[in-house]
């Protein structure tokens, strides 16, 4: 699968590279295209997840479900989450949090991670289970011993880490607070999903 998205964003790329030569390329189509490569680089993979080294902050990954007809129905990658990452990207840029200004930090030895949010360094330990697809991230005593579990999701830029909304808005509120923002500004990201099913709220990572 991995070879394949890859080789998808390769004939994108030659794509673009042959309109932009002819000419053929104007705003309109360039910013389409974009957003194609865009979406093959956050496309998700079932490629188990391997936490070491440094992964940056690339913006909010959300992922939502919607019940129709008694079907319960996954709506990762829908203009719905797309729609919800996009707001909640700007309720979170409004405390520093913004790509280029946070990274995650794993040392796989060790067991040990850091997030680092502006000049703010957060410490913890970590722990992976079910074949590497989770991930358990256990906080000291600046985010009050919080410890939440999240999903693993492979990409092509790096992975997703996606947490229940209720520890992810904690840690989101906890870093603005200790950042010296008022946790108010991100609070309405809870609020984005409402009507819809297992609101699953995380980070895209790019290694």
């Amino acid at each position: 699968m991995k070879k394949l998205i890859s080789t998808l964003a390769l004939c994108a790329a030659v794509s673009v590279s042959a309109w932009a030569q002819g000419g053929l390329l104007d705003g309109k189509t360039g910013n389409t295209i974009g957003n194609v490569l865009s979406s093959i680089a956050g496309s998700v993979y079932s490629s188990p997840v391997t936490l070491d080294g440094t992964y940056n902050y690339n913006g909010v990954a959300v992922s939502v479900s919607s019940t129709e007809g008694g079907v319960l129905t996954n709506l990762a990658g829908t203009a719905v989450t797309s729609g919800i990452e996009t707001k909640a990207d700007e309720y979170l840029a409004k405390v520093g949090i913004r790509p280029g200004s946070m990274k995650f930090t794993f040392n796989a030895e060790e067991h040990s991670f850091t997030v680092q949010v502006g000049s703010l360094t957060i410490p913890g330990t970590y722990k992976v289970g079910n074949g590497e697809r989770t991930v358990n991230l256990t906080f000291g005593k600046s985010m009050q011993f919080l410890s939440m579990t999240g999903t693993l999701e492979s990409t092509l830029s790096g992975a997703r880490i996606l947490f229940t909304a209720d520890k992810a808005m904690t840690f989101l509120k906890k870093v603005a607070s200790l950042a010296g923002q008022s946790s108010s500004e991100v609070a309405g990201i809870a609020k984005l999903a409402e009507g819809y099913d297992n609101y699953r709220i995380g980070f895209k990572l790019n290694k």
